[in-house]
């Protein structure tokens, strides 16, 4: 199994995991939020996770993916936030608090699955 195809399994787990937690503490507005940040997150994630793996080689291409991966990071949670509010929605606080805390956590699963194949030098373009 690819490293990405792995990542996406965990990633899938962890937030499963950590919704099914969070469920029985939450209002319904709160529990839709909290979805609605899973669903955001993990896609994001796991394809930010695959082109870093897919560049890994190559250390500038690596660099403009794992810096466009954060700003699209950014741009989701902006994006969330301006929707959730000019939506009205009840669950605000819950579906940022849980976007930010699902992309925070997911980073952190990412070195478990990234393993360079070589290393990064800034003269290894293929």
């Amino acid at each position: 199994m690819r490293a990405s195809a792995r990542y996406g399994t965990a990633s899938i787990t962890v937030i499963a995991l950590a919704t099914l937690l969070l469920w029985p503490f939450l209002e319904p507005a709160g529990r839709r939020g909290v979805l609605v940040a899973a669903a955001v997150a993990v896609p994001l994630q796991v394809a930010s996770f695959a082109l870093l793996c897919r560049f890994r080689g190559e250390l500038k291409r690596f660099l403009v993916v794992w810096v466009g991966g954060t700003l699209m990071r950014m741009l989701a949670i902006g994006g969330v936030a301006f929707l959730v509010l000019r939506s009205g929605s009840d669950g605000v606080v819950p579906t940022l608090l849980a976007l930010a805390t699902f992309f925070f956590g997911l980073l952190l699963l990412e070195p478990m699955y990234f393993r360079p194949s070589e290393p990064l030098t800034a003269g290894s373009e293929r």
